[in-house]
């Protein structure tokens, strides 16, 4: 049980074009979300498909291959680790969000 970690891996598409923030450090990061679609069938016998969005957030180089190579609907593999934070809106009140942070990036079907 000491090797349990906080991992997560996805394959989905991407649901709009990467938003890429130039920090003044240099560092980028890329902001963009990938939908996972689960397929079964409910108990009249039709087909239903559940689409779940994910939050994904990537640096560095992984976010300049992010900027250059993944658009609105390129289908990709995530690996990274789940992170929770909150903020506080233009409203004044504090929201909460849960990303993946990635770590690996792997791009599929991009014809």
């Amino acid at each position: 049980m000491n090797s349990l970690k906080n991992k997560v891996q996805l394959i989905g598409n991407l649901g709009n074009d990467p938003e890429i923030i130039a920090l003044e450090s240099g560092k980028k990061l890329a902001k963009f979300s990938i939908a996972t679609n689960e397929t079964y069938k409910n108990a009249q016998g039709e087909k239903i498909i559940d689409t779940q969005w994910h939050n994904i957030i990537a640096w560095g180089k992984l976010a300049e291959i992010t900027e250059n190579y993944l658009s609105k609907g390129k289908e990709v593999m995530v690996e990274g680790k789940l992170a929770s934070r909150s903020y506080e809106a233009k409203t004044g009140e504090k929201r909460y969000i849960t990303e993946i942070v990635c770590q690996e990036l792997l791009m599929l079907n991009n014809k």
